[in-house]
């Protein structure tokens, strides 16, 4: 009985390829995950000034600690399958039909699902622990902070903001100044279209429409400037609605707001009283009162041409 002879190469053993890619892989991601959490991590937007940002950081180096391993595995994955599997030489054979592997169909799918369970698990409560997350929650919020909280009324007009302290007289301003370490409620309006109020390092962003109240919460963390832009578009000169607040010690922001409220005492008498929305055509003089307070506005109507900012 004749011997069968065989190539020499097909008693060769497979490498375990599945071993070798997870030996490349983990040290990476590893590696990867303690840079983000650690070094990147602290620098994300919108920073740490409140509560509200201080979440949002949270979640997204949460987020960029999940998917850094997932984005690593493709490609080492990718990379691997390039240089182990690649055709060589004048080698123009087709690859050996793969009709389906249990194992890694079943990983994929369990995996995945995991991840995504845990992810909506983890929005969900991130939603709800830090009272809303800094989003507008429309005027009867669900989530509330603990205390009681400095109300700040932000009312928005083609092309400003001003701002109004309904426990220090009513009075309003176009500065937005906020204690450090005490929670505030943003009652955010509008006088004419819709607006977005944008506070970027408190991390509060909510809409400002015309009839409506749409309340967030923040508590300041730290002292330091605030960035406030408008986010939806309003018109012509969108593009320069914006200014700055500060968050300061509680002292300087009791000072300043007893000082602001005697200062601005008889013009703080000619508004309206303190309501969670204006309807501005019914009240008489609005737009004399913003241009003599020196915050010219709508008032219900559009600027004159002496207001237009200027062009860039």
């Amino acid at each position: 009985m004749a011997a069968t002879t065989e190539p020499a190469s097909a008693g060769a053993t497979e490498p375990n390829h599945g071993l070798r890619i997870f030996l490349l892989w983990l040290p990476a991601a590893l590696a990867a995950d303690l840079v983000i959490w650690f070094i990147w991590g602290p620098h994300l937007p919108p920073g740490d000034l409140s509560s509200s940002a201080a979440s949002q950081q949270f979640d997204l180096r949460v987020l960029a600690v999940i998917a850094a391993p997932v984005m690593l595995g493709v490609l080492i994955y990718s990379a691997y399958a390039m240089i182990t599997w690649r055709a060589r030489g004048d080698d123009e054979e087709d690859g050996p039909p793969i009709e389906g592997n249990t194992k890694v169909q079943l990983s994929w799918i369990v995996i995945t699902s995991a991840i995504v369970l845990c992810l909506a698990a983890f929005g969900t409560y991130q939603l709800i622990a830090p009272a809303g997350a800094g989003a507008g929650e429309g005027p009867q919020p669900i989530w509330t902070p603990d205390g009681k909280p400095l109300v700040v009324q932000v009312i928005a007009q083609q092309w400003l903001f001003t701002y109004r302290y309904p426990q220090f007289g009513g009075v309003e301003t176009r500065q937005l100044e906020l204690p450090v370490g005490e929670p505030v409620q943003f009652d955010v309006t509008s006088l004419d279209v819709i607006h977005s109020f944008w506070a970027y390092q408190l991390g509060v962003k909510a809409d400002a429409n015309p009839q409506v109240n749409n309340v967030a919460y923040t508590t300041p963390m730290h002292t330091g400037e605030v960035t406030v832009r408008c986010a939806e578009l309003c018109g012509l000169w969108h593009g320069a609605m914006f200014d700055y607040g500060q968050v300061v010690s509680v002292a300087a922001f009791q000072s300043w707001a007893h000082q602001t409220e005697i200062s601005m005492a008889k013009i703080t008498k000619t508004l309206p009283p303190f309501a969670l929305i204006y309807t501005p055509n019914e009240i008489k003089g609005l737009a004399n009162f913003y241009y003599q307070a020196g915050l010219p506005g709508a008032g219900g109507g559009y600027y004159g041409p002496q207001y237009y900012p200027n062009e860039p």
